[in-house]
């Protein structure tokens, strides 16, 4: 794991929202300016493939963008607001509850899990 990588690594796991390649180059550069575009690209590519990071497109709400966020044990669903653009992480026993009834009806394991809803936030009902 190279310097860079890590770095990239730490970024993502640190976000406070879900970042794009563009805006994980752009925080990657204020640490380290020599970091170029080619290796995010590349980096993301790799940490997808080990299953690290997910990649999300968050319903296209900013056109063809994706978002990468760090692979935690727990599955969640993405709540995307289609006023303002809000991204929310929601947790539910009921969610991993589903899923094993999903695998117990169906025979089918279960490895990735990618939920979006689209609606309207709290602040943008009114």
């Amino acid at each position: 794991m190279t310097h860079q990588r890590r770095l990239l690594v730490g970024i993502i796991q640190g976000a406070d929202r879900h970042l794009d390649a563009l805006d994980l180059w752009q925080k990657a550069r204020q640490q380290d300016p020599t970091l170029n575009k080619v290796t995010v690209y590349r980096t993301l590519a790799l940490l997808k493939k080990h299953g690290l990071v997910d990649e999300l497109d968050l319903l296209h709400l900013q056109g063809g963008r994706h978002y990468y966020e760090a692979r935690t044990t727990r599955d969640h669903i993405h709540l995307a607001c289609l006023r303002c653009g809000r991204i929310q992480e929601f947790e539910s026993s009921l969610f991993e509850k589903l899923k094993g009834q999903i695998e117990r009806e169906r025979r089918f394991r279960i490895t990735v899990v990618r939920v979006e809803a689209g609606g309207y936030c709290d602040k943008c009902q009114d």
